[in-house]
């Protein structure tokens, strides 16, 4: 009788595979492959494969890997195709090596599969066995697929990128390190996907996918990734701040297995990207400017000041945050009427419970534009975030009492200049246009149109908390919220002087203009605070009140000049980056004609300078400089240099004590290049005093 077939060797032949499935920037032993695609195995025999024997390829996911679940694919190259959608075909024979062709589904689901051979009665299980599965946007069967190569380079590959914070007046960006091809960052999003408990059969969808990782990415249900904070004390973790990319906070994670302290919005939102990345879902990081907190879903947000012109945040149920990140994953929304494919908000900030769980989305980004908030997910949420209006009041104690009046409303103001990272440079994209219809348009009003009769409408009652004693109550309408329309053409600007340096007098300027003939005389009230991103007052620095005079068709410039310590001590008091926030009202006496304004911008920084070759050898060192010099009017105490560079070296950081005012800083650190391409270093100084300097340079590796 001839011998038995037996099966001596398989070759995952990685070097091919790998580069044809975009797949071999990942740090791992294992074969990673894209649903959809053919991909090569060499199988060694003990002898030469004769017609008359028995092969299958049995491919098993999860714990308990079965055919009826399509769990379990056994794939046998002379038998008739597999029910699940995979294919086998026999490549190559030459004596005793078999060259096989494997195409998974191509809505298989993602994870980790185990492979065996079976030949006759004999099982063979090789080494380094699980085959690693992804979502595949270069597939046009697959749900993710993505038809633009420059785009799937940049919102699939990319392991670097910017995430757009500060402010709608004064927007910045961070530059973030995704590092989803990173070492062990791989496991971190399988383990999260068993994490999930989601049943194998809803690990073919990417919009169950996505869901499930929004609520993993906050350790808020579930003990997942990362803690939020906004208290300002990150004493018992690291700050928010401290951050400059996703892998130490995943790494962290996958091996504690214990949720990494502290995020907050950006974090959370680098962190999803490099997840959904990782798993093989095109994802962008998206920044919304004056962005609508716990409005309750009535699209409306309070704003409360005192005669000063002061936000009192005590009296506030909702909230403006200067900007808020989220993200944009790409599927097809098979689950939803046609027409609302391609990018899909969804949040990991733990902010509201959706379906009783911190998640929120994937929520298409047409319907947002449309109005059409009741498809899922959470639309109303979204809405409301990037459309609430706004409505001024002001507070004045009147004989012991609070007399709340109506100033003004503002119905622009809400989810500007929203961002992302332009494809294929380091530029800003504005997606304003994706999310919202031209202000003013007749396809806005519809859109608002339909979204208000999902959405309870606005009174014109303020919503506020109380302090003791009565409030006078206000009038009350309930028309639809109009933009103040001033009589006078009244109209306000608020600028720096000079760039506002932390340790130096902030000088600001209020200008006052007014368009219409004749004799005019304004009240007007300015304040200056300092505010966290999340619209948290954190001190009051001065006001200016005064009434002045102007002339039809002129304007007036009022200075407001904040010497430094009246704000240095909150700067060293409070570890997140602070914000000067600048409020302005203003009155014309004799009609009833008043404007607000205010003005959010972020304080002015020396650079950090990379110094470095422009290109470097594969698997050669070379040595990379930092160097910041002081040139603040203050000593910076405690500086820390946190440094990261992808495929060039590990996160490291440098403890650099105190740097007295005009001192320079050198810090080196040796490079040693493992994967060609352009790589980019990053740099964050945080001390004390200051908490948003940060710098980037590119390198070209060659081999």
């Amino acid at each position: 009788p001839e011998t038995d077939l037996k099966v001596t060797g398989i070759d995952f032949l990685k070097s091919k595979n790998c580069p044809q499935h975009h797949t071999d920037a990942y740090n791992i032993k294992n074969l990673v492959v894209r649903r959809g695609m053919p991909f090569d195995l060499q199988i060694s025999f003990s002898r030469e494969l004769k017609p008359s024997d028995k092969l299958a390829l049995r491919f098993g996911i999860g714990e308990n890997p079965m055919r009826n679940r399509g769990t379990l694919m056994s794939l046998n190259p002379r038998r008739e195709p597999d029910l699940s959608g995979w294919k086998i075909s026999i490549a190559k024979k030459n004596g005793k090596e078999c060259l096989l062709s494997v195409t998974s589904s191509p809505s298989a689901p993602v994870g980790k599969y185990t492979l065996n051979v079976k030949t006759g009665t004999n099982i063979y299980k090789p080494e380094n066995s699980e085959v690693y599965l992804l979502f595949n946007p270069w597939c046009e069967g697959d749900a993710v697929f993505l038809d633009d190569d420059a785009k799937r380079k940049e919102y699939v590959l990319n392991d670097t990128g910017m995430i757009y914070v500060g402010s709608a007046n004064s927007i910045y960006s961070r530059p973030w390190n995704f590092g989803q091809f990173e070492e062990s960052i791989l496991d971190a999003c399988m383990y999260l996907l068993d994490k999930s408990e989601l049943k194998l059969a809803k690990r073919r969808d990417p919009v169950t996918v996505s869901r499930v990782m929004s609520a993993l990415v906050n350790a808020n249900d579930d003990s997942g990734v990362l803690l939020g904070n906004w208290s300002g004390n990150y004493s018992k973790g690291t700050s928010p701040m401290d951050w400059i990319g996703s892998v130490s906070i995943l790494q962290q994670f996958y091996k504690n297995k214990k949720p990494v302290l502290y995020g907050q919005c950006w974090v959370f939102a680098g962190v999803l990207t490099t997840v959904m990345r990782c798993l093989g879902i095109p994802s962008r990081c998206v920044t919304n400017f004056n962005s609508a907190h716990d409005t309750d879903d009535n699209l409306r947000v309070d704003v409360y000041l005192n005669e000063y012109g002061e936000k009192m945040n005590s009296m506030s149920f909702d909230s403006v945050w200067n900007f808020h990140v989220w993200n944009d994953a790409w599927m097809k929304r098979t689950d939803l009427p046609s027409g609302f494919d391609g990018w899909q908000a969804i949040d990991a900030t733990p902010q509201e419970q959706s379906q009783g769980i911190f998640q929120c989305g994937p929520c298409p980004v047409k319907a947002v534009r449309e109005g059409s908030v009741y498809l899922p997910y959470d639309g109303t949420f979204v809405y409301a975030e990037v459309n609430a209006d706004q409505i001024y009041w002001l507070v004045r104690e009147v004989n012991g009492r609070q007399k709340i009046t109506r100033l003004s409303s503002e119905t622009r103001a809400i989810g500007v200049n929203i961002s992302t990272k332009a494809v294929g440079q380091d530029k800003r994209e504005d997606i304003t246009s994706e999310y919202k219809f031209p202000e003013g348009s007749e396809e806005e009003r519809k859109s608002m149109q339909k979204a208000s009769s999902f959405i309870r409408p606005a009174t014109l009652i303020p919503r506020a908390h109380y302090a003791a004693g009565q409030v006078v109550p206000v009038e009350n309408s309930s028309e639809l919220l109009q933009d103040t329309i001033s009589k006078t053409g009244l109209q306000i600007e608020i600028t720096n002087v000079e760039p506002l340096y932390p340790g130096s007098p902030l000088e600001l300027a209020i200008t006052v203009k007014i368009a219409a003939p004749g004799t005019w005389a304004i009240n007007l009230v300015g304040s200056c605070q300092l505010q966290s991103y999340t619209g948290k007052i954190e001190g009051n620095l001065g006001y200016v009140k005064e009434t002045i005079q102007l002339e039809g068709q002129s304007e007036k410039q009022i200075p407001l000049k904040i010497m430094p310590d009246t704000y240095l001590s909150i700067l060293t008091a409070v570890e997140d980056e602070v914000l000067v926030h600048i409020t302005a009202i203003a009155e014309v006496q004799g009609v009833d004609d008043k404007l607000t304004k205010e003005v959010t911008k972020r304080f002015d920084y020396p650079p950090i300078t990379i110094q470095m070759p422009e290109r470097a050898k594969l698997n050669e060192d070379f040595t990379c400089a930092f160097i910041f010099k002081n040139k603040l009017n203050m000593a910076l105490d405690n500086c820390k240099l946190m440094v990261e560079g992808l495929g060039l070296f590990k996160m490291t950081t440098f403890d650099q004590g105190d740097l007295p005012s005009g001192r320079i800083m050198k810090s080196e650190i040796i490079c040693k290049p493992t994967r060609v391409g352009e790589k980019k270093i990053v740099a964050k100084l945080s001390a004390t005093q200051v908490k948003g300097i940060s710098a980037e340079k590119s390198i070209t590796i060659f081999e």
